[in-house]
């Protein structure tokens, strides 16, 4: 006889939980997108600048990919599926896509304003979080904003 799976309880009833991960899957998507971007300009970067860029994007993206990997399993914990295809990145993100080849003082423009979504978003998933007590998503969202802020910051004060 197989044992059963025993039931959920970390003390935050389900529909919270499932509000508090369709939050979370929107910053995921917001953060696998700006990955995506990042790992674009890393490799299409030009001009002056080339290769302080190319690290700068490279250090970014390496994070980000960490990120999504915490994001993702907290989204698990939680008792949910966390979104992994394109297409639902792609209903769920903030970040516009870009597919052409701007000159990298867009490049940098364009992140600062997807670091700050990134921001944005997880301060909007924050409010159910915290009236959850969920620390355990709440840490996770306030580290995500110390680095989301502080590369937009740094990002920022390139193009002064």
């Amino acid at each position: 006889m197989a044992a059963s799976t025993p039931s959920l309880d970390i003390g935050i009833d389900e529909d919270t939980r499932r509000s508090i991960a369709q939050g979370l899957s929107r910053l995921l998507a917001d953060s696998y997108t700006l990955y995506l971007k990042t790992h674009n300009f890393h490799w299409n970067v030009t001009g002056p600048s080339f290769q302080t860029l190319h690290d700068v994007f490279e250090t970014q993206y390496t994070e980000l990919a960490e990120a999504v990997d915490q994001i993702a399993e907290r989204i698990r914990s939680l008792g949910f599926p966390a979104p992994a295809s394109y297409s639902q990145f792609g209903e769920l993100t903030s970040i516009p896509e870009e597919t052409g080849h701007p000159d990298a003082q867009t490049m940098i423009a364009q992140l600062v304003s997807d670091q700050q979504t990134v921001v944005r978003t997880a301060r909007e998933v924050f409010t159910v979080v915290d009236q959850a007590a969920d620390e355990p998503s709440a840490d996770l969202l306030t580290q995500r904003m110390q680095v989301h802020e502080k590369t937009a910051w740094m990002l920022r004060s390139m193009l002064e």
